[in-house]
């Protein structure tokens, strides 16, 4: 699928201004589930040269918002429901393993407490687009400041598809945004008490809710294409 006019980049690094742009399209679903995006696409699309294309397509690739077909053709994911319950089984095994860290320490770590302000904003604004990105932070922040470079390895190997769902099935909409806001400020508010025992109880309450959720998007989805 072309464009009539180049799709224009930031004042950043090349390669990482196409890959921000792609991941931004890929997880708002402009570039939907199913589809195909090729070194020749983007390198049309964004007039860019092939390695350039080739290295941000690498990147989405690594992140999990693209996978290889058998004829090494990049394309988005689409994740059906055991795939989800299998996501979701990481980030509980990841995220609750971070907050009881962190609940042992007794400290929120600042990025975590950024994001958290970001997310009552967007959730008082109804932005639901800034929601899902400062929601990623929010949890991204939490596994990094367990300190454990394989935990945070770990994450970053699930967190594109994290995005990618929130982004293309827009589950998160089905709940009040402030009731989202609420269930991580709880998460928050469990750490700072130094209780690990609360705060891994409020994880995985928050993503039980998250999955939940998500799963009778599919669900509906799927009902409303047969």
């Amino acid at each position: 699928m072309g464009t009539e006019a180049s799709l224009e980049l930031g004042p950043s690094s090349l390669t990482d201004a196409l890959y921000e742009s792609v991941r931004k399209r890929i997880v708002n679903g402009e570039i939907p589930q199913g589809e195909k995006v090729t070194e020749v696409r983007l390198a049309s699309e964004y007039n860019v040269a092939r390695p350039t294309a080739k290295a941000a397509l690498e990147r989405l690739t690594a992140l999990g918002l693209l996978r290889r077909t058998a004829h090494k053709t990049a394309v988005v994911p689409v994740l059906d429901q055991a795939e989800i319950r299998d996501l979701f089984f990481s980030r509980m095994t990841i995220e609750t393993a971070a907050v009881s860290v962190l609940g042992q320490i007794g400290k929120v770590p600042e990025p975590a407490a950024r994001a958290q302000v970001a997310i009552e904003y967007a959730a008082r604004d109804r932005l639901f687009e800034n929601q899902v990105e400062a929601d990623i932070a929010f949890h991204t922040a939490l596994v990094a400041g367990a300190h454990s470079w394989r935990l945070s390895r770990m994450h970053e190997l699930i967190i594109g598809e994290v995005h990618l769902t929130m982004g293309q099935y827009k589950a998160h909409r089905k709940a009040d945004p402030s009731t989202v806001a609420q269930e991580h400020a709880s998460i928050l508010q469990a750490i700072e008490a130094g209780d690990p025992r609360i705060a891994v109880m409020h994880m995985t309450y928050h993503l039980e809710q998250a999955q939940s959720r998500l799963l009778s998007t599919l669900s509906e989805d799927l009902n409303a294409t047969t």
